[in-house]
């Protein structure tokens, strides 16, 4: 069992002031594998303080000096990577394949992309008589989720590091060990005292109290809209910038003239990937009106080749949810999907065979699914696919943007020109043309309520940065 009774401020490993705890899960066998501190709002003011105290040093160090601390992370985590894949693919559930090349892997590139993202970034233009610089933003609040933690762990600390500014973060206690994996390697690499502080706790408690904070300059948050709505009030305060990545409802628009086939099974994977636990999965698959019987075949079939099994287990291609509570939500849609008179093609909310412990779900695929209902307006978080029929190219734009979310999206075309410029009618931050790979260089963030602001590559980095004028 990997457990921490510490949290991390100010360069060293202090008691909380706390005295609670959380269990870690396993969610494959309902387990305790770990457990960390049950933080308090006076640990978050500590570490605001201190970090607050590093914001001048760190904020006037060279470029240079940035990013070889950068390296030094990247090789830290390269170096325990198995480990990471492990413990994440127990705490969330992902396949140990994909935890090791996603949850693990992923979050090594992401910090190596932000050291050369360092050196090679223009800090200052000159715009008339004005020289035009840029400079981070300070003492930057990220709060982070349970269903990619380390991904979004480095997604948010790596530009923030890199642009200067000095960072408190507050891990989802649900699936934490990997953030504090991550502060033993910065500890490790001897990172300046102050510059990363790692409050475990839940968000009421600790993430509201860095949201409030009045020396926190920036919070950086990802997880549900409700939740964003809350940080936001509070940040309000005090006027400090916010970046938002919250929920989803992505559309897959398979258009008439595609490969049906292909598109279908693609769409069946993303929605599916990481037990459906992803903002931007594809889970509204829109398809033409006298194709959707034929969609929903090919979706049932490819579905129920998604069998679940234990995360561990290299043969699983369907991993179980994060905990408890997050089976019974799911179960609970699939349940009003029926109620509403969507036709459950596969799936459903019974327990899987053969696996009694566990928080499982079967991956569930629904047709004839009408875009008002509550099965495809609100996330789900699970395996959960809803297919829904669409009478021409105009109509599939209208369902596709009619939810509150826009987050990411999909478009399939045998015209590549047909299927750009159906993606640029979507209100949402991110569409895939026929597949397109995932770039973790591209910004990556919502329109509507999925949220503001931008990750990765430069637009995620110059998130964390202030514009200054200077009139000469």
């Amino acid at each position: 069992m990997k457990s921490y009774d510490k949290v991390y401020i100010g360069g060293e490993w202090v008691p909380s002031s706390g005295k609670g705890s959380f269990d870690v899960i396993d969610a494959s066998s309902e387990e305790v594998i770990g457990r960390v501190p049950a933080g308090t709002a006076a640990d978050a003011e500590r570490a605001v303080e201190r970090a607050a105290a590093a914001f001048p040093a760190w904020s006037r160090s060279s470029v240079e000096e940035r990013a070889q601390y950068l390296d030094k992370l990247q090789a830290g985590l390269g170096a325990r990577m198995s480990e990471i894949a492990e413990t994440i693919a127990r705490e969330v559930g992902m396949p140990i394949k994909l935890s090791t090349m996603i949850q693990a892997g992923l979050p090594t590139m992401v910090m190596g992309s932000f050291a050369q993202l360092l050196r090679d970034f223009k800090w200052e233009e000159t715009v008339g008589n004005s020289l035009v610089v840029r400079e981070p933003v300070g003492v930057v609040g990220c709060i982070t989720p349970w269903n990619y933690p380390l991904h979004q762990v480095v997604a948010k600390v790596a530009p923030a590091l890199a642009a200067g500014c000095t960072v408190v973060l507050k891990p989802s206690e649900v699936a934490p060990l990997s953030a504090f994996m991550f502060a033993e390697i910065i500890d490790e690499a001897r990172l300046p005292a102050g510059v990363f502080n790692l409050v475990s706790g839940d968000g009421p408690t600790v993430g509201e109290a860095i949201a409030a904070h009045p020396k926190v300059d920036m919070v950086s948050f990802t997880g549900s809209t409700r939740a964003g709505r809350r940080v936001s009030e509070l940040a309000a305060k005090s006027v400090k910038r916010v970046a938002l990545e919250l929920g989803g409802k992505s559309p897959n628009i398979i258009l008439d003239d595609a490969d049906l086939e292909s598109a279908v099974k693609a769409g069946v994977q993303n929605c599916y990937l990481n037990s459906g636990q992803t903002c931007s999965a594809w889970t509204r698959m829109l398809v033409p009106r006298k194709k959707h019987d034929q969609a929903a075949q090919i979706a049932k079939a490819a579905a129920e080749k998604f069998k679940p099994g234990p995360a561990l287990d290299p043969e699983s291609r369907l991993g179980p949810l994060v905990s408890g509570t997050q089976r019974e939500r799911v179960r609970s849609y699939i349940k009003r999907g029926i109620e509403e008179g969507a036709k459950l093609e596969t799936g459903g909310a019974e327990a899987p065979e053969g696996l009694s412990k566990g928080y499982f779900v079967r991956p569930t695929v629904f047709s004839n699914v009408k875009n008002e209902m509550a099965i495809a307006q609100e996330e789900i978080f699970g395996p959960v696919l809803c297919i829904i029929p669409y009478d021409d190219e105009e109509d599939a734009v209208r369902i596709a943007n009619d939810t509150i979310y826009g987050l990411a999206g999909g478009v399939w075309s045998s015209d590549p020109e047909r299927a750009k410029r159906v993606a640029r009618r979507l209100r949402t931050g991110q569409v895939d043309i026929n597949g397109g790979n995932y770039n973790f260089l591209a910004p990556f963030g919502g329109y509507k309520q999925s949220g503001c602001g931008r990750e990765y590559g430069k637009f995620g980095f110059e998130e964390f940065l202030e514009v200054k004028s200077l009139q000469l």
